[in-house]
């Protein structure tokens, strides 16, 4: 036996993933529990329908999908293939889904999945049952195909058992055991079980497992209606389980697949069903299973009605039997994996469907075992990535459900979530409503997108119009704004953005130690750094400003770098971490006249040599102390400006007095999109994530290679000689050609990457989209094209930054 004492809790599909997985990289002294029998426990996975759909906006989820495809297409039972690969069909009846179908045969093709567009005649030629008339065009995905769930946990315990593994059906879990912060074992109604590692893989289950180590887990079991019909005569005489491809009509909400002579067919169309996973019956009480509900024929009405039209075939069958089977839900749609911020040794792996099971149980076991996850970038994944507010039971529910009513959806990339709205609120709030500021969500912050008040700046500018899709959440005010703030001043909330304190003795030595850029310089001084984790991988990247010899304030890009911070403290108690963002407020004063705005509200001097760039100090602007930093993320003069929430309202005020004389603004997160990307400014979780390493991703010049030592930095010397791809930058010519991100690009016919962050440059009258392409493609002048739906938008590799690259705004 090898490797620490690991207990899985739940032997679906995702525990027995993980056990197998586990094992096979040594760790082999593994319990799995359960309190149902096995292989069908009697959770989600035993009545799954088995649909594996690849196609997904993130990139993670789709590797996730497609490698839990390959695995169970190697896998069977005594002969039972796990996968039938029959591929997968989805059918647009109206000219929104036909473009809908564009973009994600582009998602597809960029995370390098086949797919292609049909036409209407093909999609009948693939599944001969669909009605012609109804159908405009289809999207189809070869290796898509049927889970056979329950098999696949059959075959993946068998693995892990040969291998040492030891799997207790009926075995109810009735506490976690814990001491000094730290997991000891298992209490079970047949007695305890030690361990080192406790991995909750307990699916609907999972918050109430959760909850006994003191972990709020943001999911909800929700209702989902499935159902069968009786033989369908068109389909008589057929022996296979599985002929045609799997079928979603998401239009009306549904999926469909064969079962022989039959059809299932799936329904999100109805009201929201959800349950509290205390509410679930137990495997003795449960008439068929725990996950199943009874079935509500009224629910399902309009999914029949409207199944006879797509199917006309099914005109001569009926409904004969049908249930309200038990799914997990989250607040955005992702699973949640990781170990919990609390209890050292209790891990999650929840909110993970049959679609994604495989790639999670190899995800978590790599992340296990070697203290990192190698194959898939993990960061929208993580169960720490949640703000307080967002476990709260109202917000979890609410989100939940509105998940489930939109889970085949057209969706915007910038449409803002539904209620609860508002929640977080700036103390500017009052002030941008006056200016009738055009609000998105930004980790629960109300953030301007633009302002009305500043419609009038429209007239006489060359402001390009975009094509439709990117014209949605935008305003020709955004382009004004943009060059408003070249030309003058601007305003701009940075309240959002997430801000930690690190305090204490050990507060410099413990940054050194985690940063890749020198940080313990003199008080005032402010760096810009990188956090890596160990394999030399991008986890953040960060301000660090020395407001005192024991005391720096960092700029974060979100609660997971609390959460890195928290779990590196060092145990003798001279580190503190604290999140001072609900507290604090900031606005950017950015733009050629920021001083001559500043300067006279302030006895202090912040010319280019009171206050040299980034730096930073303590200083009154008007009555109100504030914390000033020379940074600009839009590569204009100027400062960010930080002070208490209470007197945030009286910044703004005192800065809008100054600011107005000199033609300046207050500008919206549109606008400072389009200034720092001409600027070449990167932004974490959507240019460079957890994969990427800083040479590739164009921010090498944060490392100090010469630092004794950081996390990371010995994979990251190994990483420096073999950089294959970079984070380019391209230019558009036409103006409306404005894509979004997470479009394919193409180096003639062969798809070579994908597009990232976006955006018109409303200073060099171009198209921006910064993207990954391999090394060899990545000089000057190179031309590649975008795949933007059905269209393919010419493009060029262009020198970056694209605005000042003497830097002499920045340094005026």
């Amino acid at each position: 036996m090898a490797g620490p004492r690991v207990v899985i809790i739940g032997a679906g599909v995702v525990g027995a993933a993980l056990a197998d997985e586990i094992s096979a990289r040594g760790w082999t002294e593994v319990t799995v529990v359960d309190q149902g029998p096995l292989p069908a426990t009697g959770g989600s996975s035993s009545h799954a329908p088995g649909l594996v759909f690849q196609a997904n906006s993130s990139k993670t989820m789709t590797e996730l999908a497609r490698y839990t495809v390959e695995k169970f297409c190697s896998l069977d039972v005594d002969g039972q293939p796990c996968f039938l690969q029959v591929g997968g069909l989805e059918v647009a009846t109206t000219p929104e889904r036909v473009t809908e179908l564009h973009r994600r045969h582009g998602w597809l093709t960029a995370w390098g999945v086949e797919s292609r567009i049909l036409t209407a005649d093909e999609c009948v030629e693939k599944h001969p049952l669909v009605n012609r008339d109804r159908v405009l065009a289809g999207l189809h995905i070869p290796t898509d195909g049927l889970a056979k769930a329950v098999l696949a946990v059959e075959a993946q315990i068998r693995r892990a058992t040969e291998r040492g593994v030891t799997f207790l059906a009926r075995h109810e879990v009735l506490d976690v055991l814990r001491a000094d912060g730290e997991v000891t074992g298992v209490r079970t109604d047949q007695g305890d079980l030690a361990a080192d590692i406790v991995v909750c893989c307990a699916g609907i289950w999972g918050p109430r497992i959760a909850r006994m180590v003191g972990m709020n887990l943001p999911l909800t079991p929700l209702g989902h209606q499935l159902a069968w019909t009786g033989p369908v005569p068109a389909l008589a005489g057929q022996t296979q389980e599985a002929v045609r491809p799997i079928l979603r009509h998401q239009d009306a909400d549904l999926y469909y697949r064969d079962r022989h002579d039959t059809l299932g067919i799936g329904y999100y169309g109805h009201r929201p069903m959800p349950i509290t996973a205390d509410e679930i019956l137990s495997v003795d009480e449960a008439d068929t299973m725990p996950s199943v509900l009874k079935f509500t024929e009224d629910d399902f009405a309009d999914a029949w009605t409207e199944t006879q039209s797509l199917l006309p075939a099914t005109k001569d069958a009926k409904v004969e039997e049908g249930i309200n089977g038990l799914f997990s839900f989250t607040t955005d749609g992702l699973p949640l994996l990781g170990e919990s911020p609390d209890v050292k040794g209790f891990w999650v792996a929840e909110a993970v469907w049959v679609t994604h099971s495989a790639g999670v149980g190899r995800a978590v076991a790599e992340w296990l075992v070697d203290g990192h996850c190698s194959s898939f970038d993990l960061h929208e994944c993580d169960v720490n990535r949640f703000e307080p507010h967002q476990l709260s039971p109202a917000y979890v529910l609410a989100r939940d459900c509105q998940n489930f009513v939109e889970v085949y959806d057209i969706l915007h990339p910038l449409q803002p979530s539904g209620d609860p709205r508002p929640i977080r609120t700036t103390p500017f709030h009052a002030r941008q409503q006056e200016l009738g500021a055009f609000f998105l969500e930004a980790n629960g912050w109300e953030r301007p997108q633009w302002y009305e008040a500043n419609a009038g700046l429209v007239e006489g500018r060359s402001i390009g119009t975009p094509n439709d899709w990117a014209a949605r959440y935008w305003s020709p005010i955004v382009g004004a704004e943009a060059q408003v703030t070249r030309e003058t001043v601007a305003m701009y909330d940075m309240t959002a953005l997430k801000r930690l304190e690190v305090s204490g003795r050990g507060a410099a030595d413990f940054l050194e130690r985690l940063c890749t850029g020198k940080v313990a310089k003199s008080v005032g001084s402010v760096t810009y750094t990188l956090l890596l984790d160990h394999d030399g991988g991008i986890r953040s990247d960060i301000t660090v400003a020395r407001l005192a010899p024991d005391v720096f304030q960092v700029g974060a890009n979100g609660n997971l770098d609390l959460d890195w911070f928290t779990r590196h403290l060092p145990a003798d108690g001279t580190v503190q971490v604290r999140d001072i963002t609900p507290g604090t407020c900031c606005v950017g004063l950015w733009g050629p006249l920021a001083r001559d705005v500043l300067q006279p509200l302030t006895d202090e001097d912040f010319s280019a040599t009171g206050l040299k760039y980034f730096r930073a100090k303590r200083a009154h602007i008007g009555s109100v102390p504030v914390t000033a930093m020379r940074l600009s993320y839009v590569g204009e003069l100027g400062w960010e400006l930080y002070t208490t929430a209470d007197l945030g309202q009286k910044l703004w005020d005192t800065l809008w007095r100054a600011v107005r004389p000199q033609g300046g603004i207050a500008a919206g997160r549109g606008a400072f999109n389009s200034l720092r990307l001409e600027k070449g400014y990167r932004s974490f979780g959507t240019d460079m994530t957890y994969e990427h390493d800083p040479y590739e991703a164009g921010v090498g010049f944060a490392v100090k290679a010469d630092k004794e030592d950081f996390v990371g930095k010995a994979a990251l010397e190994r990483r420096r000689a073999d950089v294959r791809r970079k984070l380019t930058c391209l230019t558009i010519e036409d103006p409306r050609a404005v894509v979004m991100g997470k479009e394919p690009v193409y180096d003639g016919q062969r798809a070579v990457g994908h597009v990232t962050s976006a955006a018109f440059g409303h200073t060099i009258g171009k198209g921006i989209a910064y993207a990954w392409l391999p090394a060899e493609l990545t000089a000057p002048g190179t031309p590649v094209h975008i795949g933007y739906f059905d269209q393919r938008v010419e493009a060029v590799v262009a020198e970056e930054p694209l605005f000042d690259p003497a830097m002499s705004r920045l340094r005026g």
